[in-house]
């Protein structure tokens, strides 16, 4: 019954800045680690950022890390995406992920998957 909801990607030009969402709905997540996956075209998925369940600890990929940060607010079960700097190498669909821990997140053990949102960076 849970779902995550991805929205905020689009088109944005290099350097440029980027915000995505992830609502969840059908149970609270407040308890969760949650975090943000991304694959570009012809690659494989990897893990961009996770923040655990009270908020107070983020992890990042080398690739993003001082250019995107990862929010959450468990009032509004959402999680946040701040993407800033943008590169053409971003351009990848982004998903919203939740997992019991951050551990688990970080070694891509997901509970819960959303649909997916399309980032492309322009040059």
């Amino acid at each position: 019954q849970v779902q995550l909801v991805e929205s905020g990607g689009g088109l944005v030009q290099a350097g440029g800045s980027l915000r995505l969402s992830c609502a969840a709905s059908g149970r609270t997540l407040s308890s969760y680690a949650r975090g943000w996956f991304r694959q570009a075209p012809g690659k494989e998925r990897e893990f961009v950022a996770a923040i655990n369940r009270s908020g107070i600890n983020t992890y990042y990929a080398d690739s993003v890390e001082g250019r995107f940060t990862i929010s959450r607010d468990n009032a509004k079960n959402t999680v946040y995406l701040q993407m800033n700097s943008l590169k053409p190498e971003d351009t990848a669909v982004y998903y919203c992920a939740a997992a019991i821990s951050d551990y688990d997140l970080r070694m891509s053990v997901v509970h819960y998957w959303g649909k997916g949102t399309l980032v492309t960076v322009s040059s």
